[in-house]
């Protein structure tokens, strides 16, 4: 029988759907993520017997035998449904289910919204978390892939898409092709642990699965973003990364929903947290509920990595990025301050509107950091969040518990002569 505290703890399922899927679960297990069960669903039964996954299921035995679904969607819904009864079984007694899958193939394209079919149908709060396939892969696969997450939008509470196109941007130029499907699984778990380590790593703020199911409930499409610095002002310097990361698509200006999670060692200090959560929420939308938490993890050395979840967008979708506006004055890429396009009165205490307009800043450096990572990931040696944070910017001091609403214009606050009144 359960003991009484294990019924208070949050159940939480990471769904691996097809090879891109199954490998982001494995690459999860080899980073030692904790507190969540590990499912692996393949039609190909060579690949699915490498998984360390805890539950296996080869949804491929009679319609493909065990071959795959041989990049055809159809093939993969099919597997899937043939299994339903099998996947519904797995899921059961889940609060939060995962599902995670390369887009663009056959299992996982055509699987993924039918696993999250089933877990929302069982209550369980359902976060996709996919990749979009990289350009060289070809039209046919790309236009598989935008149709698979146009049918995962519909089954799931928030869809966290990761463009793979984008990670190039992160890499160096000579990096392998196997390294780059790497790190589009790396970046997939990053997507889950982001989430999951604010519910099952204890902290200074901790928060639960409530907190985080208030983000993530029916939020649609969501945004992730992950920045990691160290030396002084490294707090900020991580957040301004993490909100201007490369795997960002769109701004997450205007989400009215937002998980921060910020993490460092036991020397992380009160106000330089302050700093990066005011950079964050004014960023957000003004109404924006931002949960915020933190998790100290002596491995970290010096670094500070954040990782923002943006979520909860007017009309279901964030903004686009237009060509030619500009982000926050954060860092260039080398990891030196961009000044250059900031007017001088706003070049020491960055604002909302800087935050909302500054120039993109890509989370890459042609020669990145190597730090200790936590218990949880790999130690990476090619750490593209990171960089060397600049000399101090004045920041704002103690936290914003409360907002403030902005006072409404009114024609008394004129200043009208008595005669013309």
């Amino acid at each position: 029988m359960a003991s009484a505290s294990q019924n208070y703890l949050a159940v939480i399922k990471v769904v691996g759907v097809g090879g891109g899927g199954v490998n982001a679960v494995n690459r999860m297990i080899e980073a030692g993520l904790k507190g969540v069960e590990f499912i692996a669903i393949n039609t190909d039964a060579q690949a699915l017997l490498m998984s360390d996954a805890d539950v296996k299921l080869d949804v491929g035995r009679e319609l493909t035998r065990g071959l795959g679904a041989g990049a055809d969607p159809d093939k993969g819904r099919q597997a899937a449904e043939d299994h339903a009864d099998e996947i519904e079984e797995t899921l059961k007694g889940a609060d939060m289910v995962f599902v995670t899958a390369g887009e663009g193939g056959g299992t996982g394209t055509g699987g993924a919204p039918v696993v999250a079919k089933i877990a929302r149908s069982l209550g369980a709060l359902t976060i996709g978390v996919v990749t979009r396939p990289f350009s060289f892969e070809g039209k046919r696969r790309s236009t598989q892939a935008e149709e698979g997450i146009a049918r995962l939008r519909e089954e799931v509470d928030t869809l966290i898409v990761i463009p793979n196109d984008k990670l190039l941007q992160m890499t160096d130029h000579q990096v392998a092709i196997l390294d780059a499907f790497k790190q589009a699984d790396q970046v997939l778990m990053q997507g889950v642990s982001g989430i999951t380590d604010l519910i099952t790593t204890p902290g200074v703020i901790n928060l639960d699965f409530a907190d985080v199911k208030s983000v993530m409930s029916n939020a649609g499409s969501a945004l992730m973003g992950i920045g990691s610095a160290r030396g002084e002002d490294r707090a900020r310097a991580a957040a301004e990364l993490a909100i201007n990361s490369p795997l960002l698509e769109t701004s997450i200006d205007g989400a009215h929903g937002v998980l921060l999670s910020i993490a460092g060692g036991s020397d992380l200090g009160l106000f330089e947290v302050s700093a990066a959560a005011n950079l964050i929420e004014a960023a957000a939308h003004d109404e924006a509920n931002i949960i915020f938490g933190t998790i100290i993890d002596d491995g970290l050395g010096d670094e500070v990595r954040v990782t923002v979840i943006a979520a909860g967008f007017d009309g279901g979708a964030p903004p686009r990025r237009q060509p030619g506006v500009q982000r926050s004055p954060g860092l260039n890429v080398n990891g030196t301050r961009n000044t250059a396009l900031t007017p001088p009165q706003a070049q020491n205490t960055p604002t909302a509107t800087q935050v909302a307009r500054g120039p993109q800043v890509m989370g890459s450096s042609s020669s990145p950091s190597s730090p200790a990572q936590p218990t949880f990931q790999n130690t990476q040696q090619n750490n593209p969040y990171s960089h060397q944070a600049q000399p101090p910017v004045p920041q704002q001091t103690g936290f914003e518990t409360a907002r403030t609403p902005r006072p409404a214009e009114s024609d008394d606050d004129l200043d009208i002569p008595d005669f013309l009144k």
